[in-house]
């Protein structure tokens, strides 16, 4: 009999992959549904970035190095610097990826030692499930540490005892944060590597919703590494940057030495970008007014989800930056409310999809239009209108 890999089904089947196949059910069934569950927004990738795909797709297709075209690497450095300040080398300390997904599934593979004393990795949870993911196909062991209200959804490296801390190859942190949008700031991202760097620890910086903010510009990691970002590595993207989230491009930016270690993975995984993508990726990466103006559609979407969760008497925590709105549920069952609106064709995510910590809340995505959004409030509002809501 043919064996499987035993991860894959340790780990049991993928939450959002399984609300996916079921809006997908519905959907072909005839149902209107208004999705705010996956974080894959509506509003159209700029048209300069699709001209510049288009243009780069020859007669001849070439296979992508692992490095990446020096031009794309440029692109992100010159980002860096401009958007936080910080100088890094396109040469050395930049890689660019398929999304920010694949690179945060494949970044333990580089650096965990199945077979040695530190083979965890520390994420928080509720939190983006691909950190565990990834880490139990490389060998590691998963370390949801639960995030709270009371501390702001922040994970506190300082407060985790001696023996975990001893036991720890990687620490994964990202802020904006998903599912709950929680915010921080220099101080705290200066605290959490003086921590990683006292125990040995890679701290790993996931900055995938960095440009979607709304009180004040969402700080780097990178801002407080020092020269040469020893010990540490952020994943940035265009997903959500850009509306780019179907061209699956990113970028691993930080320490040099282990940007070499991931150069040498990647040539084996055959994940590279490709060039095309690379082309409309670097004209992504120089240009920030679209990204302006994306940010302002979605403030107006986050006022509007806002306003309706306020007429109807809930409340949510964090939601200070990303496109997310996270919602504590009346009687405590995520599940069960999430189920209910989506009765009322309304789709959400159940906290507890993101891990522990996450139950008695459900995300909202606010993926729609404007007016898609208020559809959907109204809708909500409807349905606890009428009792179908648990309360």
């Amino acid at each position: 009999m043919v064996t499987t890999n035993p991860t894959v089904g340790r780990g049991g089947p993928n939450p959002l992959a399984a609300l996916r196949e079921e809006v997908a059910r519905r959907r072909a069934a005839g149902r209107p549904l208004i999705d705010l569950s996956i974080g894959d927004p509506d509003e159209p990738t700029p048209p300069a970035v699709r001209e510049a795909l288009q243009g780069a797709v020859g007669p001849v297709s070439s296979y992508p190095t692992g490095l990446g075209q020096l031009a794309t690497r440029r692109a992100v450095a010159a980002f860096v610097e401009r958007r936080h300040g910080v100088e890094v080398d396109a040469t050395t300390q930049v890689l660019p990826t398929s999304g920010s997904k694949e690179a945060i599934f494949h970044l333990p593979f580089a650096f965990l030692d199945p077979a040695g004393p530190r083979r965890t990795v520390v994420w928080g949870s509720p939190g983006y499930p691909t950190y565990a993911r990834g880490t139990r196909y490389a060998g590691g062991e998963a370390h949801g540490v639960v995030l709270t209200e009371a501390d702001g959804w922040r994970l506190d490296l300082a407060s985790l005892d001696a023996e975990l801390l001893a036991r720890t190859c990687i620490a994964w942190i990202g802020y904006p944060h998903n599912p709950t949008g929680a915010t921080v700031d220099l101080g705290y991202l200066r605290e959490q590597l003086e921590v990683a760097r006292a125990n040995d620890i890679l701290l790993c910086s996931d900055e995938c919703y960095q440009e979607v903010w709304f009180d004040e510009p969402a700080p780097s990691l990178l801002e407080v590494a020092g020269e040469g970002a020893k010990g540490m590595l952020a994943v940035l993207s265009l997903s959500k940057r850009s509306g780019m989230t179907g061209y699956r491009s990113g970028a691993i930016v930080g320490d040099a030495a282990l940007i070499a270690s991931l150069r040498t993975l990647r040539e084996d995984t055959g994940t590279a970008s490709p060039d095309f993508v690379q082309a409309a990726a670097q004209v992504a990466w120089a240009d920030d007014v679209h990204v302006a103006e994306r940010r302002a559609i979605f403030a107006a979407k986050r006022e509007v989800a806002l306003e309706g969760l306020a007429a109807l008497g809930l409340t949510w925590s964090g939601s200070r930056a990303t496109f997310y709105v996270w919602v504590r549920v009346p009687g405590g069952d995520d599940l069960a409310y999430a189920t209910a609106l989506l009765d009322a064709d309304v789709v959400v995510t159940p906290g507890r999809a993101f891990g522990a910590g996450g139950e008695g809340w459900i995300r909202l995505a606010l993926v729609p239009d404007v007016s898609g959004c208020r559809e959907a409030m109204q809708r909500w509002t409807a349905a606890q209108q009428q009792g179908l809501l648990p309360a």
